[in-house]
C-alpha cells in the first residue's frame, strides 16, 4: 500500500510540481507596510493638483517613474528619477508634453522594454491605446510621437461601457502573443492581442477577460498583470469597497487567456486595501488605488519576483472632497511584510 502511494505521489508530483511550486510563492492573504507621502506635485508653473498612476522599474540602481499629471483642465505626463526613495520628492520633473508625446490628454503611463526592438515603449490612454517609444530611457526628450492602437474603439468595449470610460491600458506578452489589457469602469476587464512577431501592429480580438455584472465597482480599472514564473500570472485589478475608498483585488491564472482563479480578492481578505496596510504614525489616505510593482526585470514579460513585492501607489487625503480630477493624489510605497 505504502508502495503504491508513494508512486501516485510521484506521478502527481511530476504532473502539477510546477503549478503548486508557483501557487505556494504566493500567499492567500497579505499584510503591507505603507510609507509616508513620497512623491507630491512641485510648486511650479504646472499648477498640477495630484501626481497618479505610476509606473516604475529600477534600473542599474537607478529607479524610472512615469506617471499622470491631474488638474481640473486635463491630464499630462511625468517623468522623473532618483536612486532613493528619501530623494524621490526632490528628483526634477520633466513634463513629457515637452516631446513629441505632445499637449493633450494623456494618462496612465506603463514603462518597458521591448528586446526585440531595442526599444522603450510608453504605453498609455490618449482617448484611445496609445504608445511612443524611446530608444535611450535616460533622455527623456527622446519619445516618439503617439501611434494608437486601434482605429477607433473596440465594438466590444463599446456594447458593454455603458456610462463608463475605456482607460488604463497594460501590456504583457509571452513567447508567441502580445496581449493589451483595459478597462471600461462598467464591471469589465478587456483583453486584446496580436503576435509577437507583429506587435505593436495588429492589435484586435478583444474580449472580456473578467467581469462583475452585479457592481461595476468590484471589476474597475487599474489592472495590473504579471508573470511570476513557470507560466503563472497574477492579476490586480482596483476596485472601490463599500465604504468608498479603492483597493486591489488578486487573481492568478495558468496563461494569459485563461480562467482567473480569485487569490486575495474579498473586502476582508483584499490584495491591498487600508485594513492589510500599516502606516508608521497617522494613516495619510484611505485610498489604496492605481500604481505597479517595482519591476527590475524591465523586459515585455512583466515578470516581477514573488519574494518581496514593493509597490509604488496613488492615495489621497481622506479629507479631500475636491472634483475628481482635482483631488490631492499623492505617491507613497507599499511593502509586503
Amino acid at each position: 500500500m505504502l508502495t503504491l502511494l508513494l508512486l501516485l505521489t510521484s506521478i502527481c508530483s511530476a504532473a502539477v510540481s510546477n503549478d503548486l511550486y508557483t501557487r505556494s510563492n504566493l500567499p492567500t492573504s497579505f499584510e503591507w507596510d505603507s510609507s509616508g507621502i513620497l512623491i507630491a506635485p512641485k510648486n511650479d508653473s504646472r499648477d498640477i493638483a495630484g501626481i497618479k498612476d505610476p509606473s516604475i522599474i529600477q534600473v542599474d540602481g537607478t529607479y524610472h517613474v512615469f506617471a499622470s499629471t491631474a488638474k481640473e483642465s486635463g491630464y499630462s505626463l511625468v517623468y522623473l528619477n532618483f536612486t532613493d526613495f528619501s530623494d524621490a520628492n526632490s528628483a526634477p520633473f520633466y513634463y513629457l508634453d515637452q516631446t513629441a508625446i505632445g499637449t493633450g490628454y494623456r494618462a496612465a503611463p506603463q514603462i518597458f522594454y521591448f528586446e526585440p526592438h531595442n526599444l522603450w515603449y510608453l504605453i498609455y490612454q490618449n482617448g484611445n491605446a496609445a504608445y511612443s517609444t524611446n530608444p535611450d530611457l535616460s533622455n527623456p526628450a527622446g519619445w516618439s510621437a503617439p501611434t494608437n492602437f486601434f482605429a477607433s474603439e473596440p465594438d466590444i468595449i463599446a456594447d458593454n461601457i455603458g456610462n463608463g470610460y475605456w482607460v488604463d491600458m497594460w501590456v504583457i506578452c509571452d513567447a508567441l502573443n502580445c496581449y493589451l489589457f483595459s478597462s471600461d469602469d462598467n464591471g469589465h476587464l478587456y483583453r486584446s492581442e496580436t503576435t509577437f512577431s507583429d506587435f505593436p501592429a495588429g492589435m484586435g480580438n478583444t474580449v472580456i477577460a473578467l467581469s462583475d455584472e452585479t457592481d461595476i465597482y468590484d471589476v474597475y480599472e487599474a489592472s495590473n498583470v504579471y508573470h511570476i514564473g513557470d507560466s503563472q500570472y497574477l492579476l490586480l485589478v482596483e476596485a472601490i469597497g463599500s465604504d468608498g475608498n479603492r483597493y486591489f483585488r488578486s487573481w492568478t491564472s495558468t496563461n494569459l487567456t485563461g480562467t482567473w482563479t480569485g487569490l486575495a480578492n474579498t473586502e476582508s481578505n483584499p490584495f491591498a486595501r487600508w485594513n492589510n496596510v500599516q502606516f508608521n504614525g497617522t494613516a495619510w489616505t484611505k485610498s489604496i488605488s492605481h500604481g505597479e510593482m517595482i519591476r527590475t526585470e524591465v523586459d515585455q514579460t512583466m515578470t516581477i519576483s514573488t519574494e518581496e513585492f514593493r509597490y509604488l501607489y496613488q492615495g489621497v487625503d481622506p479629507a479631500a472632497s475636491e472634483d475628481y480630477n482635482a483631488l490631492p493624489w499623492r505617491l507613497g510605497l507599499l511593502v509586503q511584510t
